[in-house]
């Protein structure tokens, strides 16, 4: 069906269908109260369930994007080795950003359903999470956690909620932290358009332009089909 978002919405570029938490974080209501429904089925299971990170605006995308692309911010290839902007060509400072960051407009993060989680219950005293794989990885911190929301996902029991970024197809580094409410985000990926981005891309104008614009539009079905298209099927259990 189509998408009851504006191409606003879509593209982070207005909040106002968002709902603001008492922690500060926005979601639609409805990924919202099925977040706290999970939360609740996370804290009988003994797990502390909490929002990292909701809602990101296009300029917030923005600033990080172009900051990656021109240096000013970290870059790291999958070994989380720093790499040099400088020494990169365009397209090689592409396929590094694409990696880890999502072209403003593009991010999940825009629409409301998507979140990144953890459980603040395991944190030692004075730590802050990171959101790296070690945190999530079997020796991790969080990995009773997310061993417990695979189960859920397993036996449809999440919620509504799915890992778009599960496991490596290639595109996107995986992120087991980042949790997507599948009802609404597949409603929101089939109203993602080149023509809507390009609107959106048109007003980045206005803050400096987007980094690596040419070299994007350039390769633009290729890089949808591998760093934002997420594969319907992947979600089909967490709808069960």
């Amino acid at each position: 069906m189509p998408t009851s978002l504006t191409p606003e919405q879509l593209t982070g570029l207005d909040a106002s269908h968002l709902q603001l938490l008492e922690d500060g974080h926005r979601l639609v209501p409805e990924v919202a109260a099925a977040f706290a429904a999970l939360r609740r089925d996370a804290a009988r299971a003994g797990f502390t369930l909490t929002i990292a990170s909701s809602f990101r605006s296009f300029e917030r995308q923005l600033s990080i994007w172009n900051g990656k692309a021109s240096g000013e911010r970290p870059l790291h290839d999958d070994r989380g080795e720093p790499l040099c902007a400088a020494q990169l060509t365009p397209d090689q400072r592409l396929r590094a950003l694409l990696r880890f960051s999502a072209i403003p407009g593009t991010s999940r993060h825009h629409w409301g359903t998507d979140l990144d989680v953890f459980d603040a219950g395991a944190l030692s005293a004075g730590q802050t999470v990171q959101l790296t794989p070690a945190e999530v990885a079997p020796e991790g911190p969080f990995a009773p956690l997310h061993a417990w929301l695979d189960e859920q996902m397993a036996a449809g029991r999440s919620h509504g909620f799915f890992r778009p970024y599960a496991q490596e197809r290639g595109g996107v580094a995986p992120e087991r932290w980042h949790l997507s409410h599948a009802p609404l985000s597949l409603d929101c990926a089939a109203g993602c358009s080149a023509d809507r981005l390009r609107a959106a891309w048109d007003r980045a104008g206005e803050q400096g332009g987007l980094a690596l614009r040419a070299q994007i539009e350039a390769d633009w079905p290729a890089i949808f089909a591998r760093y934002v298209n997420v594969p319907v099927g992947w979600a089909a259990q967490a709808q069960g």
